[in-house]
């Protein structure tokens, strides 16, 4: 069972359309909680989604069916403990979803065109389910606690490990960089602003806002829709954008202001609750050649400092490092994926593939990079070097090595500890009755079954 609990999101329903009609029923009644076959099929529809799988087993039925189970076991000792959901708790929730679905589809009109009903009426559709989900994590939450482990009891589940139970970890590599962006002169900045400022004139006078931006705006995702951005919430653009997004009124063209991808000016579309429709237009600054090739031989010069030991790689990161995310900690670039400076050859390529064969085939731990070109997140043209740090052999775990990854590891199993043990001592106290049709089922855990 997966400790972090699939609930159903319920969107699958215009995939039902796509299904055979199933005749619904109740297979199981855990406290006074009913547990519907259509619950089980479509937490189906939905893994099988998220996992592009085509068809699945019995097993993989039985495994979804138990997930449920659980759910309604905690729902059941949610309401014993008097635990309770804001309203504002489930309409956070509810907008969250929606909005991300929304995000996909472009737009609340195709999504409520998609489904075929109006969003408030999703919402009250799915309040409920909702409201239950939130139950349930919660009380999970309560049951599992959280978990903190010390390193003497993560090494006394290490040697509890059969050696053959160790998992294979893949070559892992730490890495850091330094980053310089070519300076922009207040030159090329004031034509920019005047530029625009022309522009925003022209808005101001009459002229479409949408023709200007399709003609001008150098913002590739927005352009081609004449600078127009739909169902922007908190937290999904750069702060200075939303800061200037949420406070203008409906028609209302901005003053210009700066962006780390240029200077812009913003046009209110409309607002729709917590999020609002907005149209831009964007330009950067030109950068010269000559700024170009300086910053090159900067970047240059720093790296013969290093080479010559003159200079520490992580002391050169935090003075002249551009990357503000990573300078402060001396250029180490980090994973999101595992939540540690180790990177795996693939998860590196997600990021540069050419940066993969250079430290695979060009680079021995130690080395510094010859000066490359990157694009950072802004997408403006910048140079770096590469420090690789170490390098693993693919190996089995270790505690020298893979802490964090056997940190995880036992925590997973201190929490399905906590789990089984909690069903075990619950199930007994509480009603449970499961349908014939999954009797079969080889549960993973000791469920008490009312006869």
């Amino acid at each position: 069972m997966n400790l972090k609990l699939a609930f159903t999101f319920l969107f699958l329903t215009s995939l039902s359309f796509a299904q055979p009609q199933v005749l619904d029923k109740v297979v199981a009644i855990v406290g006074k909680n009913p547990l519907l076959l259509s619950e089980v099929e479509t937490n189906l529809l939905q893994q099988r989604e998220q996992k592009e799988k085509k068809e699945f087993t019995q097993e993989d039925r039985c495994k979804v069916f138990e997930d449920v189970l659980f759910q309604k076991l905690l729902l059941a000792q949610a309401d014993r403990d008097s635990i309770v959901v804001s309203d504002a708790e489930v309409d956070g929730e509810l907008n969250r979803r929606i909005q991300y679905y929304v995000g996909m589809l472009g737009s609340e009109e195709k999504f409520e065109a998609f489904y075929g009903k109006r969003i408030s009426v999703f919402k009250d559709e799915l309040r409920d389910d909702v409201k239950n989900q939130l139950l349930a994590q919660k009380m999970q939450q309560k049951v599992t606690g959280e978990a903190k482990l010390t390193p003497s009891e993560v090494r006394a589940f290490y040697n509890t490990l059969p050696i053959d139970s160790l998992p294979l970890i893949n070559s892992e590599l730490e890495i850091s960089h330094i980053v310089r962006k070519p300076p922009i002169s207040e030159e090329a900045k004031k034509a920019v602003r005047d530029q625009l400022g022309v522009y925003r004139s022209r808005v101001v006078n009459g002229e479409s806002m949408s023709v200007i931006a399709a003609l001008y705006s150098e913002d590739p995702g927005s352009a081609k829709n004449g600078g127009r951005y739909e169902s922007v919430m908190r937290g999904q653009m750069v702060p200075e954008f939303e800061a200037v997004a949420f406070r203008l009124k409906a028609g209302e063209v901005s003053e210009i202001f700066e962006t780390s991808y240029g200077y812009h000016f913003m046009q209110l579309v409309a607002r729709k609750g917590e999020s609002v429709d907005v149209r831009h237009v964007l330009m950067s600054p030109k950068i010269s050649q000559r700024e170009i090739l300086k910053a090159k031989e900067e970047l240059d010069s720093i790296r013969e400092l290093i080479n010559s030991g003159q200079l520490k790689f992580e002391d050169a990161a935090l003075k002249f490092s551009s990357d503000n995310e990573t300078k402060q900690n001396g250029g180490v670039l980090i994973n999101p994926a595992a939540n540690s400076a180790k990177w795996e050859l693939d998860e590196i390529g997600q990021m540069d593939q050419n940066l993969v064969f250079m430290l695979e085939n060009q680079m021995k731990v130690g080395d510094v990079s010859p000066v490359i070109q990157h694009v950072g997140s802004d997408a403006k043209q910048a140079w770096r070097i590469i420090y690789l740090k170490s390098r693993t052999e693919p190996h089995k775990a270790n505690m020298k090595d893979d802490y964090i990854r056997l940190l995880n590891m036992a925590t997973f199993e201190r929490q399905k500890k906590s789990i089984t043990d909690w069903i075990a001592k619950k199930s007994k106290s509480t009603y449970i009755k499961i349908d014939s049709e999954f009797n079969s089922c080889k549960l993973e855990y000791n469920w008490t079954i009312t006869p």
